[in-house]
């Protein structure tokens, strides 16, 4: 009966430890990453895709993101889009930011997050992100690693991009449908 006791003891140890590995695997799946323990995230990149999910920042940098209800993979989040936006300034194509900021240093990065850049980016709110909110984003972005190819160059005014683009120029009712 005492031999018993110390066996139960082990077993419970052992299935409680397989319990804990398995929750972990599940975890580390569901966040797109496989390895156990060695690339769970930090909280500033916890709290930076935090950041890039509620900003909307995936609207635009995602493909497929905002059709899609936010049900986009990880794997895939900011690596933009072939997508073009066209209006008075031109085309502009959501930047690949898994590309773009293995190349940037953190201060760069800072400086960059705050210029003013063409539609319809919204780099106002950007800017009025506190350091600590740009940081955490940069980590995440870096921590989700280079993927994706880069997004097309900007097309000036009145030059006709190759492939698709959204139209941002507003319209009246009768101009859009046609005069009834």
């Amino acid at each position: 009966m005492k031999c018993i006791k110390p066996l139960f003891a082990i077993g419970l140890f052992g299935m409680a430890a397989g319990l804990s590995f398995t929750s972990a695997k599940a975890q580390d799946s569901h966040s797109g990453h496989a390895s156990i323990g060695v690339n769970r995230p930090s909280p500033q990149v916890i709290r930076g895709l935090y950041l890039v999910k509620i900003s909307g920042c995936n609207d635009c940098h995602t493909p497929g993101y905002a059709e899609s209800g936010g049900n986009t993979p990880q794997k895939a989040w900011m690596t933009g889009s072939t997508v073009g936006f066209q209006g008075p300034w031109g085309t502009t194509y959501p930047t690949n930011l898994r590309l773009s900021m293995q190349r940037l240093s953190e201060a760069q990065w800072l400086q960059s997050a705050r210029r003013p850049t063409r539609p319809p980016m919204p780099w106002f709110a950007l800017r009025e992100m506190s350091d600590a909110d740009l940081r955490a984003v940069y980590a995440a972005v870096r921590y989700l690693g280079p993927a994706g190819e880069k997004a097309p160059a900007f097309v000036p005014p009145g030059q006709t991009p190759k492939g698709q683009f959204i139209d941002f120029v507003p319209r009246s009712p009768s101009a859009a449908y046609g005069a009834k």
